[in-house]
């Protein structure tokens, strides 16, 4: 038997942001879906507004895999992972063995496709920036959300979220905080008004 998509779907049952209070709850599953979306977003945007050589699809493929892993480790919490250098080599490595082990669990068949979305970032350089420009983005996406919605548990988050964005100095990112990000600042009756 081969349990790799039983235990992708299991993606669903891990939470995210576990140490701080939630006005909305998000799973790893949910994350990967969004994370999908912004990539594909940025990819799009890179390709079409800036004239760079990335493929949106394969982006895509590697989002959906990017936090696979954490159905076997769980969501460890970003300021516990980055605490110091040594808990962030042992998570590190404690990753590549979760790969290792849910790899494993693939047909034999197709395991060359799959291992190098579980296992690896994008060999390309910009579509492996793009991919965490995605990741980063979704975090500060919730964090808009949240703080959106009153909780002001979120506002560091927010602010060391939008930081870490801008450190990448990817025009993307910058083309999407202007004309994209802040929509999801409004209501739903707010983002009607304008249709």
């Amino acid at each position: 038997m081969n349990h790799y998509l039983a235990y992708l779907y299991r993606l669903q049952h891990i939470e995210r942001w576990s140490l701080m209070r939630n006005t909305t709850s998000e799973n790893v599953a949910e994350h990967s879906f969004h994370v999908a979306l912004l990539a594909h977003s940025l990819c799009t945007i890179s390709r079409e507004i800036f004239g760079r050589d990335v493929n949106p699809d394969e982006v895509v493929a590697y989002a959906l895999f990017h936090d696979a892993t954490e159905v076997i480790t769980g969501d460890i919490p970003t300021p516990v992972k980055h605490h110091n250098p040594r808990i962030l080599a042992n998570f590190r490595e404690i990753e590549d063995l979760a790969a290792e082990r849910l790899v494993a669990t693939v047909p034999p068949e197709l395991r060359h496709v799959y291992a190098p979305l579980i296992s690896r970032k994008p060999d390309n350089p910009e579509l492996a920036k793009i991919l965490k420009a995605a990741d980063l983005l979704d975090a500060y996406l919730k964090c808009i959300s949240e703080t959106s919605a009153g909780n002001k548990e979120f506002a560091t988050a927010r602010r060391q979220s939008e930081e870490k964005l801008r450190k990448l100095d990817l025009p993307e990112v910058e083309w999407f905080l202007m004309h994209l990000a802040p929509s999801f600042e409004r209501t739903i009756d707010e983002l009607a008004e304008d249709y």
